[in-house]
């Protein structure tokens, strides 16, 4: 992308041209932004050359131009509420902060993060927490979509490595979408995959869910599978592999342990059809239909997402998935493989650069050589020498005084957490809450001791990755509003103020670009005390400023290797285990924990609302988004509302163990 392409300028409109990234989910959609400065004002297009996205927007992207406004903004720091300049702010951040690590130790302290933030935000933030704090207590709201599919890619992988690209979905034969309602969760790759069946009749698509959704619309076979059943569903489709004499055996001869496990664990699990068909609770032909399709179709691709990955059992059901591909060598080709897809813009540059508590930083985990390795690199005091609390564990800790202090950064997990309530009354009781947010009221920030203004959508400038592995630019459009600074300008000044000057003094954020990409080629190969790791980006680590400004969308790796990057992984192994293998694993379906009793008796499922984001803290800014679903709403199906005596729109109480809800019922026969 040349200079010329990313940014143009109409002097007699007084406007801008600037190319950017999407802000919602991980399909990562390149915009055209067409801005005028001045009267803060701007429309937008999707960007015609951009991979991920060919010049499609969905309705979400295309009303971006109305979340821009100052309305709503946080635009400068509070403590306790009231205004304060930003040096007081940060003195008390990170006084307060170094004040309870000298009192309780480095764990008493935490930071939770969010797939909202840009990449080099991300990494600034892992290095404070881990490299200079010395704990690993930063954890993410991508915790609660992805950190299934993570540990299922290592497990079977050795690495977090998602294999395929979206151009498979164009190249495959069988497409299969689990958990995933795609038509309203990732609009543009839904309406990439409806094109391609459209122009091509023949091939065939299958949903699995135990809703109908709009997904269903392009379906030549729906799944209505019972809750939870998933596992039993991907083994029964291993043994059947098996039974058909469809294994690729020199594929996994060659590049793959544990075959006779996994068809072991399959066959147990499985019985015959019949009583596998009753137990997901679907119709023997339609059962037996899908698994003949598969098995006879080489070019598959199986999309997973959150209903996948949101389970107690959500790794066991991502391995199912993984082992019917590896079993039949279906990975790294085009036109076949697993594909994780991402909920949030920047969940893979989160995972990237280590923002999960269980991971260290750039695809290298808690070993003592890479905790060695990367205390190297970052010449840091200390290092965290083990995993930090998750998410939940996280707010769990806070409720019992454990964690003394905690940073949110872009996220609003009073709403979005699991039992909000006890998230809630955690804050309350917490002795220090920092939130950065770019909105003053949230559920969250209310709670908040130190509130402090960061850049919005429109004012960030940095890189994202999204699930195909491309790295693309978000350019900022607007000057940051008022007294708003970048996320990585904030971190950065508490960690100065920490004592922490030499780690943190960067200039831009090309600075911290460069140190992430040359972090991730650090010791990378397969030379004696090094490791080697899927995740190099060593070719960009020296970049120039303007290089960086116009960096072009790309897919890492990105080295000596692959200098353009590549596409796909795996095709002829090569696996990121000690062997070089990947791994099959045994599976043993369970239900779910929680099942319905005689008090509880109905199963309650989540989905999400097409043209509403997250909390919708910037979705319920546009009046173009509210015209669809503005509020939440139960969906229910006729038998169980007519037994129960409920009309359609009805406002009714949800009631579980652990909480309950008011809502207005959505009665459907699917």
């Amino acid at each position: 992308m040349s200079v010329i392409a990313s940014t143009q300028l109409n002097q007699h409109k007084n406007e801008i041209t600037k190319h950017t990234t999407c802000a919602y989910c991980g399909v990562g959609c390149g915009i055209k932004a067409t801005v005028n400065e001045t009267a803060r004002t701007m429309s937008v297009t999707g960007l015609d050359n951009h991979p991920a996205n060919l010049g499609r927007l969905c309705s979400k992207g295309s009303a971006l131009d109305q979340t821009v406004s100052l309305n709503e903004r946080l635009l400068a720091p509070k403590i306790n509420n009231q205004v304060v300049s930003w040096d007081q702010a940060l003195d008390k951040v990170a006084s307060g902060f170094s004040d309870i690590i000298k009192k309780h130790g480095p764990d008493a302290v935490a930071f939770y993060v969010s797939g909202q933030l840009l990449t080099e935000d991300y990494y600034v933030a892992n290095k404070l927490m881990k490299g200079y704090i010395g704990s690993g207590n930063i954890d993410t709201n991508s915790r609660l979509c992805m950190s299934s599919s993570v540990v299922g890619h290592k497990r079977a992988f050795g690495s977090d490595t998602v294999p395929g690209c979206y151009d498979d979905f164009e190249k495959a034969e069988l497409i299969t979408l689990v958990g995933s309602n795609t038509a309203w969760c990732h609009p543009v790759l839904f309406q990439r995959i409806k094109k391609y069946k459209e122009a091509n009749p023949s091939v065939k698509v299958v949903v699995i869910d135990p809703r109908r959704t709009q997904t269903c619309d392009i379906a030549d076979l729906h799944l209505p599978l019972n809750l939870g059943t998933d596992t039993w569903l991907f083994n029964g489709l291993l043994n059947s592999i098996n039974q058909q004499n469809k294994i690729d055996s020199d594929y996994v001869q060659q590049y793959c342990d544990g075959l006779s496990d996994a068809i072991s664990a399959a066959q147990t699990s499985s019985g015959n059809i019949k009583e596998l068909a009753d137990t997901l609770g679907l119709n023997e032909d339609d059962l037996k239909q899908f698994y003949n399709w598969f098995c006879q179709t080489q070019k598959s691709v199986t999309l997973y997402s959150q209903g996948v990955n949101q389970s107690s059992s959500g790794t066991d059901k991502v391995n199912s998935i993984l082992n019917c591909h590896l079993a039949t060598g279906r990975i790294g080709k085009p036109g076949m493989g697993p594909f994780s897809m991402t909920g949030q813009p920047n969940a893979m540059g989160g995972r990237e650069v280590g923002g999960l508590a269980n991971t260290l930083a750039a695809h290298m985990d808690f070993t003592d050589d890479s905790i060695a390795r990367v205390q190297r690199f970052w010449q840091s005091p200390t290092m965290a020498t083990q995993s930090g609390l998750m998410a939940v564990d996280m707010f769990d800790a806070i409720d019992e005084g454990k964690i003394k202090a905690v940073w949110v950064m872009a996220t609003n997990p009073v709403v979005s957490l699991p039992n909000a309530d006890k998230v809630k009354s955690a804050l309350e009781k917490c002795e220090l809450v920092v939130s950065s947010d770019c909105i003053d009221q949230t559920d969250t920030g209310d709670l908040a001791h130190v509130k402090l203004p960061a850049t919005g959508w429109s004012e960030k400038d940095g890189t994202v990755t999204n699930s195909e592995r491309r790295i693309s630019r978000q350019r900022g459009l607007f000057q940051p509003a008022c007294n708003a600074m970048h996320d990585w300008q904030i971190i950065c000044d508490v960690a100065k103020r920490m004592g922490f000057k030499d780690g943190f003094n960067y200039q831009n954020q090309a600075d911290i670009f460069r140190e992430h990409a040359a972090l991730s080629g650090f010791e990378n190969s397969d030379a004696p005390n090094h490791k080697r790791r899927d995740f190099d980006i060593s070719g960009l680590a020296n970049l120039s400023n303007d290089e960086y400004e116009n960096l072009e969308p790309i897919q890492w790796p990105v080295n000596s290797e692959f200098p353009k990057g590549r596409e796909r992984f795996f095709a002829n192994g090569d696996f990121f285990t000690p062997n070089r293998k990947a791994k099959l694993l045994p599976i043993t379906p369970k239900l779910p924990i929680n099942l319905p009793t005689n008090d509880y008796p109905l199963r309650l499922n989540t989905g999400r609302i097409r043209d509403q984001w997250h909390t919708m803290t910037r979705t319920a800014l546009a009046p173009q988004l509210n015209q669809h679903i503005s509020q939440p709403y139960v969906e229910m199906h006729i038998k169980d509302a007519q037994s129960r005596g409920i009309n359609d729109g009805q406002l009714v109480s949800v009631n579980s163990k652990w909480g309950k809800m008011l809502a207005p019922v959505s009665i459907n026969q699917n």
